[in-house]
């Protein structure tokens, strides 16, 4: 079998497609997501705070020898984290929501009993009832 075959009957698998499908649709849900905190809920949090933008939160380390200041930038830092904390209770409420919508599985009947259980309980059955 040749490289490029292998690599088509590799590519075309349903699971390769589904997980390239699933992180487009992740990468354009996590941009909606940073969208809502950095455009909604960061400035909302920020006037309620006294008006603090994170991004400017900062330690000085003094300036570097071209004289431009060497900041330790820990707002953004936290900005990522408060980012990261949205999008996941975002997405476990879509998951929460999906799980509600999915059909539980109907329960299966049990097997019938196979001829060598049949025989086996009417012997059972017939030792008892000779007692």
């Amino acid at each position: 079998m040749s490289l490029a075959s292998e690599f088509k009957e590799f590519a075309m698998k349903g699971n390769v497609v589904d997980m390239a499908v699933g992180v487009i649709v992740g990468t354009a849900f996590g941009k909606i997501v940073s969208s809502l905190v950095g455009d909604v809920i960061t400035p909302v949090l920020g006037k309620l705070i006294g008006g603090m933008n994170f991004s400017d939160l900062a330690i000085s380390l003094g300036v570097d020898p071209k004289g431009a200041a060497v900041l330790v930038k820990y707002g953004v830092f936290l900005q990522s984290i408060f980012d990261f904390l949205v999008i996941a209770f975002v997405l476990f409420i879509a998951l929460r929501g999906i799980n509600k919508l999915k059909k539980p599985a109907p329960a299966a009947a049990p097997p019938p009993p196979s001829p060598e259980q049949v025989l086996l309980t009417e012997i059972r059955d017939a030792l008892r009832s000779s007692r």
